[in-house]
C-alpha cells in the first residue's frame, strides 16, 4: 500500500508539472510575445479558464503528503529550506499578480505584469533548484537535521536543474500558446518554441550524464530518462510540422518526467543525504500508519476523480484559440 500512496504522489506532481507548467511559461513569455496590453490580456487569457485548476493538483499533492507521507515532508522542507522559501514566495506573487492584475480596468498595470514575469521565472528556478537537491540528496546530518551552510541548497548541479526548468516550462508555454493563443501569435510561438529545443536537450544530457557521477541512482530511473528524451523528440518532430496540439503533449510529458525521475532515483529509499554518514529515509519509514493508509483509501480516490474530471470539462469547454469574442478571465 506504501507503493501505491508513492505512485498517488507521483501522479499527482507530475500531473501539477504538466499541467501548471505552461502557465509559468507563459509567464516568462509575457513581455517577449507582447507589447501592448490588448495583446497581454489575450496572451493571459489563453491559459485563463485552467489557471486556477491546475493549481489544485498541488494542493492536492501537498494534502498526500502531509496524510501519507508525514515523516519525509519535515525532513524535505527543513533540508530544503532557501529553495522552498523562494518557490513559496513565487508561487504566491505569480498567482496574486495574474488574478489582481485586471481588477481595475483603468488602474496602471505595469507592476502586476512585472510581477507574474518574476513569479513565473522564480517559480521555474525554484522548483528546478529543489528537485535537484533531491537528486543529490539533502544535506542532512545522521540526525535528520540540516548540515553546514544553508547555502549548500544551491549546488552547481541544483542551479543546472533551475536553469533546465526555466527552459522546460518556457517551451510548454510557447507550444500552449501556439495551441490557444490568437492565431497571429502561432508563428512567433513556434518560433520560440524551436528556439527552445537545444536548451531543453542540453539540460537534459548535462543532468543526466553529471548525475550519472554525481549520484547513486538506481536502474529504476531509466524509463523516465527514456521518457524525457522520447518526449523531447516527439516535441521537435511536431514542431517542425506545425501539429502543435501533439507538441503541447509531448512538451507536457517532458515537464512532468523529472518528477518520475526523482521519484525513482533511490527506490525503495524516499530520501537521502548528500553528506557522508548522513540521513536516510526509506518509503516504509516516511509513511504513516497502515490503518491511515487504509481511511486514505476510501476519503482520496472521488476527490482524484473529481479533480480529473473538472480538469477534462475544463479542457473540453475551452480547447479553441482566443479571440475577439473569448471572455478573458485575466
Amino acid at each position: 500500500m506504501v507503493i501505491l500512496w508513492w505512485c498517488v504522489l507521483g501522479f499527482l506532481i507530475s500531473g501539477y508539472f504538466a499541467l501548471a507548467g505552461y502557465d509559468y511559461g507563459v509567464g516568462m513569455l509575457l513581455g517577449r510575445l507582447s507589447r501592448d496590453e490588448a495583446g497581454r490580456r489575450r496572451v493571459l487569457g489563453a491559459f485563463g479558464p485552467f489557471f486556477l485548476a491546475n493549481e489544485v493538483w498541488l494542493v492536492a499533492a501537498v494534502g498526500v503528503l502531509f496524510g501519507a507521507f508525514p515523516h519525509l515532508e519535515g525532513k524535505v522542507f527543513s533540508g530544503a529550506y532557501l529553495p522552498v522559501v523562494a518557490l513559496l514566495l513565487g508561487l504566491v506573487t505569480f498567482t496574486a499578480a495574474v488574478q489582481l492584475r485586471s481588477r481595475r480596468p483603468d488602474a496602471g498595470r505595469g507592476a502586476w505584469t512585472l510581477g507574474i514575469t518574476v513569479g513565473a521565472w522564480v517559480t521555474a528556478v525554484s522548483w528546478g533548484v529543489f528537485l535537484g537537491n533531491l537528486v543529490l540528496g539533502l544535506p542532512l546530518d545522521a540526525s535528520g537535521k540540516p548540515a553546514g551552510d544553508v547555502l549548500a541548497a544551491f549546488d552547481p548541479y541544483a542551479l543546472l536543474w533551475g536553469a533546465g526548468f526555466v527552459a522546460l516550462f518556457a517551451l510548454q508555454g510557447a507550444a500552449f500558446l501556439a495551441v490557444r493563443a490568437p492565431a497571429e501569435y502561432t508563428g512567433r510561438a513556434n518560433r520560440i518554441a524551436k528556439a527552445l529545443l537545444a536548451p531543453a536537450l542540453a539540460f537534459l544530457v548535462v543532468a543526466v550524464v553529471w548525475g550519472a557521477f554525481e549520484t547513486t541512482a538506481s536502474w529504476s530511473v531509466l524509463p523516465a530518462i527514456v521518457l524525457a528524451f522520447g518526449a523531447l523528440g516527439a516535441a521537435s518532430a511536431a514542431l517542425r510540422t506545425g501539429r502543435h496540439k501533439a507538441a503541447l503533449i509531448a512538451t507536457m510529458v517532458l515537464s512532468a518526467s523529472p518528477v518520475l525521475a526523482v521519484g525513482t532515483l533511490r527506490l525503495p529509499d524516499a530520501l537521502t543525504s548528500s553528506v557522508d554518514g548522513g540521513f536516510s529515509l526509506s518509503l516504509t519509514e516516511a509513511a504513516t500508519t497502515t490503518e491511515m493508509l487504509g481511511l486514505l483509501t476510501f476519503v482520496l480516490p472521488p476527490a482524484l476523480v473529481a479533480i480529473a474530471a473538472v480538469q477534462w470539462v475544463t479542457w473540453r469547454r475551452h480547447d479553441g484559440r482566443v479571440d475577439q469574442s473569448s471572455l478573458l478571465h485575466f
